[in-house]
């Protein structure tokens, strides 16, 4: 009969060939999957030790600074450069997998080669900046304040002070005055180098609003005439010039005060010195005589505005005075002070302190 011929053999081997091909190909792509999954695993775990392995053990602080506007890509290539991370790149791949490629924040950090990659970005993203204590003493004018803060290179001395007198600033934050003397609060703040001067000058602004509103909180001035917060804030000033002991501060604002309700003029020392120009740290008598809105030696009442940045003490002692009868009183030489309540009495209080003073060694006749 006619028709193909069917060789079994032959087709034995063909589908042996067949199957062959086939398992060949599940082999292949079997063993493809297998090497990538080792090889993925493999960087997986090498990216993993990246991540949490430090660049090297010296725990040496080093001062890094981002400055503002620096890039992902800047902020990489100057980490690796100084050794706090092994590999730019992979710290970069990992921040961009992760979103974060807008989270580094600008300022001043403190690093070190024993901080992990992961670390380090935390801090960047989270804007962790490293911080200084600055104290600003009691009884500084701002000029004093403004040579604290040059020194230190947080801000430029004209800049500061030309904000400081500025008087639109000054009636932004409520204040009655041609300057912000008097209201730059003494204080121990913990700031960044990467504050300027306008930022401190709010920081202390604002920390004065809250030392005194809580002060006044429920109370009102012994006299009233002080009411006004720029009187109040001269007076302190004029309290924090005039004595280093708090326990004094109360009975030195009621000196003050009976001085003002009797019309007498205050006859401060300090206020003297701080309308001269060139003062060189010795008050002489023709100083006493040298016309000045703030003499008062000369002029009557309060001197037109602060003559120093007083602190809490003194502030709560011109809102708080004690309830004296005294019109004077006269160093002790020892940092108190003895008061009278007559003129002849000062009068004495004057020869007996002034007369042990010139009798003390190293103290002028």
């Amino acid at each position: 009969m006619g028709g193909p011929t069917l060789h079994f053999p032959h087709f034995i081997e063909d589908v042996q060939n067949y199957l062959v091909s086939k398992m060949s190909k599940r082999g292949l792509i079997f063993t493809s999957a297998l090497l990538i999954f080792i090889l993925l695993s493999f960087m997986g775990l090498y990216f993993g030790y990246f991540l949490i392995s430090p660049a090297g053990i010296d725990k040496k602080e080093e001062i890094f600074i981002v400055k503002k506007g620096s890039g992902l890509k800047t902020v990489a290539n100057e980490l690796e450069e100084r050794r706090l991370i092994k590999n730019k790149d992979l710290f970069m791949l990992w921040v961009i997998l992760k979103g974060g490629t807008k989270d580094i924040k600008a300022g001043e950090y403190g690093f070190n080669q024993s901080m992990s990659p992961v670390r380090i970005f935390t801090i960047l993203a989270t804007g962790a900046i490293k911080t200084y204590p600055l104290t600003i003493p009691e009884g500084l004018t701002a000029k004093k304040i403004a040579d604290i803060l040059a020194k230190k290179n947080l801000v430029n001395k004209k800049e500061f002070i030309s904000l400081v007198t500025d008087k639109a600033l000054a009636a932004s934050y409520n204040i009655d005055g041609p300057s912000l003397e008097g209201y730059l609060f003494p204080d121990t703040y913990v700031i960044s180098r990467d504050l300027g001067a306008r930022e401190l000058i709010d920081i202390m602004v604002h920390r004065f609003w809250n030392v005194f509103n809580n002060l006044i909180k429920g109370q009102k001035s012994a006299a009233g005439e002080l009411l006004p917060v720029k009187n109040i804030v001269t007076l302190a000033s004029i309290v924090e010039k005039e004595t280093g002991l708090d326990k004094e501060r109360p009975v030195i604002a009621s000196v003050f005060i009976n001085r003002l309700k009797k019309g007498m003029r205050l006859e401060s020392d300090p206020t003297v010195i701080y309308g001269l120009k060139d003062f060189d740290g010795n008050l002489k008598r023709k100083d006493l005589h040298s016309p000045s809105p703030y003499n008062t030696y000369i002029n009557h009442g309060l001197p037109p505005g602060p003559i120093a940045n007083p602190g809490r003490a003194s502030l709560m002692a011109a809102t708080n005075p004690a309830e004296t009868n005294y019109l004077y009183f006269v160093s002790k030489n020892d940092g108190s002070h003895y008061f009278s309540t007559t003129l002849s009495e000062h009068n004495r209080a004057v020869v007996r302190y002034q007369k042990r003073r010139r009798s003390m060694p190293g103290k002028p006749r």
